[in-house]
């Protein structure tokens, strides 16, 4: 991928994690280790996120409850995932899956694979600091300009690191830049989890939205940050992420008007042709059939290939499907198997 285009970066200053698709070269920095109190205090904040839970969220989705029916259905969608021949077929333990079945507005129907595992999200987190702008936004909290517009529909619609930055600052009060005292880092960094404490209030668990995305890593303030305080990267489940679009799909993530201001920049044309950055070819919507509609947001790392979508059949039925991957990510074939299984046993 172009430095330009960003489907989401997990870059934690570890080599061990995966590049981003933006990275032309390799990038370190020395680990060093902060005064003991600011130990002390990461510890405490590792103990106040809400990262930490993995129960699963789906029960906070008004009126749901688990459906047998849907959940051999994902079994049989996990197993076709892990069909291709070869050495290199995705295991049970590599991809979590969420299907959510919203053919009854206000009592859905779910089932999962894995949907309470906390995985590195790439570019699907900004579905959550989309969401979080809207209530930012409707509450007054943030002014609505059109410098704030403009980065919301380049996060979303091209995926844009650039703007899910810009995004970030206005949510949290916060900007990268220069190295921080400790206390100034320390109050920094309770800022930058207000998405953490506005979705952990609403019993959003098994997450973290506090870190920008990014194509060559961060410096200054937001390694400081990542030395210091845990978890080193963002986190989501596809319990979480599925809650969320399904709460997008019923008008309740914030009010009717804005949730279809947000599905509008999240609707994609599975007619397009294929582009090497497009969040539809080698994700769930390469298993669509015409006259299906498509509302999602990918996210596509060296090591994990997610995708987030909603979708409408010919009929008007509706239903989300999440599906992250992980150490298969150029797999292009993997989110599609997932996807067809689902849709052509509905």
């Amino acid at each position: 991928m172009p430095n330009n285009s960003p489907m989401g970066t997990p870059w934690s200053g570890s080599s061990t994690f995966p590049k981003p698709r933006c990275r032309r070269r390799k990038r370190r920095f020395p680990m060093r280790t902060f005064e003991s109190w600011a130990r002390w205090l990461a510890f405490a904040c590792v103990l106040a996120t809400p990262w930490r839970g993995t129960a699963a969220t789906l029960a906070g989705l008004a009126g749901s409850r688990a459906d047998a029916r849907l959940q051999g259905l994902v079994d049989a969608a996990v197993a076709e995932a892990g069909s291709r021949a070869g050495t290199n077929r995705i295991g049970a333990d590599q991809i979590a899956v969420t299907l959510v079945d919203l053919a009854e507005p206000a009592a859905p129907k779910w089932a999962a694979h894995r949907g309470g595992e906390a995985i590195y999200p790439a570019s699907v987190v900004k579905l959550f600091y989309l969401v979080a702008a809207h209530r930012w936004m409707e509450d007054g909290r943030l002014a609505e300009t059109d410098e704030a517009t403009r980065a919301l529909r380049d996060m979303i619609v091209d995926s844009s690191n650039d703007a899910t930055h810009h995004v970030v600052d206005l949510l949290t009060d916060t900007t990268s830049g220069p190295e921080l005292a400790p206390d100034a880092l320390a109050a920094w960094h309770a800022r930058r989890n207000a998405v953490n404490r506005y979705f952990g209030s609403l019993g959003y668990a098994g997450i973290n939205c506090n870190k920008k995305p990014w194509c060559e890593g961060p410096y200054g303030r937001e390694v400081q940050a990542i030395r210091a305080f845990e978890p080193k990267r963002n986190l989501l489940t596809t319990d979480a992420t599925a809650r969320l679009m399904a709460e997008i799909a019923l008008d309740r993530a914030v009010t009717p008007a804005r949730c279809a201001r947000m599905r509008g920049l999240l609707s994609r044309d599975i007619s397009a042709p294929a582009t090497p950055e497009d969040q539809v070819h080698g994700f769930v919507g390469s298993a669509l059939r015409p006259g299906m509609k498509l509302w999602s947001k990918a996210g596509w790392t060296s090591q994990t290939r997610h995708d987030a979508a909603l979708v409408e059949l010919p009929g008007g039925r509706r239903v989300v499907l999440v599906v992250f991957t992980e150490n298969h990510a150029n797999d292009e074939g993997a989110i599609p198997r997932v996807a067809r299984t689902v849709l052509e046993r509905l």
